[in-house]
């Protein structure tokens, strides 16, 4: 599920790095010790234009984030209509061309925008664009206003959990029997979210990947977590077999400057903290979100390590701050791998 790319698994006792010359796995006899890698990820209906796309495509790929994703949505979920907006599935093929080695994917898309079948054969066409490096994130969909407005069918919550849980049973035998055929005979899947009794479910059933949308509290992940190792028991699945993981936007710099600087970026972006000042947004952020200078971003992240997190999706919304990228990746990264 690694797109062909270097990476490192838990096996056992052993840390073990996949060759990328051949595919196959060297394994170290080290005691076990938890590592997590950062991906990032782009509202991208939060002011994205097509000049913006290619430029952070190519800069988180040049920076060696594990990932790249996008959400999947038809206008703001700020309220900030005006926003420029690119729509997910017309932007997955340009990041399949732009890039060579990262694995990228919607974070997440709703099965409620697209018949299953579909949305298989697209995934599968980018997949193979791509040699093999897409993941397919799916949700059930929440943002009724959206579907509304482009008149798109929004069932009751049982209804549209229904149709993510069927539709991935869908996709698997379109993948499995019709062309093109995915590189790797499949596509690695992700569900987003928290709900303990269908999503969870969902996430142990048909995931390789598992995503919760904002930081929670540590003993609540390990709630999380808990309740999904109880699921993986019923379905007869080992749970490590899922990197597990979740998004949070990230307030990142050197000094106080720096980071007063940054937090001032992030009222005109996100609303909230619009007529905030610049010490309250950090203030605020330190609390919500990651937010401080590198070690001290890593020390926030190490609890979650530590209870399995394997992959952050880290939110960036100020899209021109390429350092802020280059710190995460030359500044935190190194503290949790």
């Amino acid at each position: 599920m690694n797109g062909g790319y270097d990476a490192e698994h838990r096996d056992g006792s052993s840390i073990c790095r996949m060759d990328p010359a051949d595919d196959t796995r060297l394994c170290r006899d080290l005691p076990y010790v938890a590592v997590a890698k950062l991906a990032i990820m782009i509202e991208g209906q939060e002011g994205v234009d097509w000049r913006l796309w290619k430029h952070l495509a190519e800069t988180v790929e040049g920076l060696g984030f594990d990932s790249f994703w996008r959400s999947d949505h038809l206008y703001s979920v700020m309220g900030q209509y005006d926003r420029d907006t690119i729509e997910c599935w017309t932007s997955l093929p340009l990041i399949a061309t732009w890039t060579r080695h990262i694995a990228f994917g919607p974070n997440v898309s709703p099965m409620t925008f697209r018949e299953p079948g579909l949305l298989a054969k697209m995934a599968a066409s980018v997949d193979t664009l791509s040699g093999g490096r897409l993941v397919m994130g799916v949700g059930a969909g929440w943002y009724e206003s959206e579907h509304r407005d482009f008149g798109i069918a929004f069932p009751a919550l049982k209804e549209r959990m229904d149709r993510m849980d069927a539709s991935l049973d869908v996709m698997r035998e379109v993948w499995g029997s019709r062309n093109p055929r995915p590189p790797r005979g499949t596509i690695p899947v992700l569900v987003g979210g928290g709900g303990e009794r269908r999503t969870l479910r969902a996430v142990a059933r048909h995931a390789q990947l598992w995503s919760l949308g904002g930081r929670p509290e540590p003993e609540a992940y390990r709630h999380k977590v808990e309740v999904l190792e109880q699921h993986c028991r019923e379905v007869g699945r080992d749970p490590h077999d899922i990197r597990r993981g979740f998004q949070t936007p990230f307030l990142v710099g050197r000094t106080q400057e720096d980071l007063l600087r940054r937090a001032d970026a992030l009222r005109s972006v996100l609303p909230p903290y619009r007529d905030l000042t610049p010490e309250q947004v950090l203030a605020g952020a330190r609390q919500r979100i990651f937010a401080g200078t590198p070690p001290e971003i890593a020390a926030q992240m190490r609890p979650y390590v530590e209870l399995g997190v394997d992959l952050f999706w880290m939110q960036h919304f100020v899209f021109e701050d390429d350092e802020a990228l280059s710190l995460l990746m030359d500044e935190v990264a190194p503290l949790i791998a």
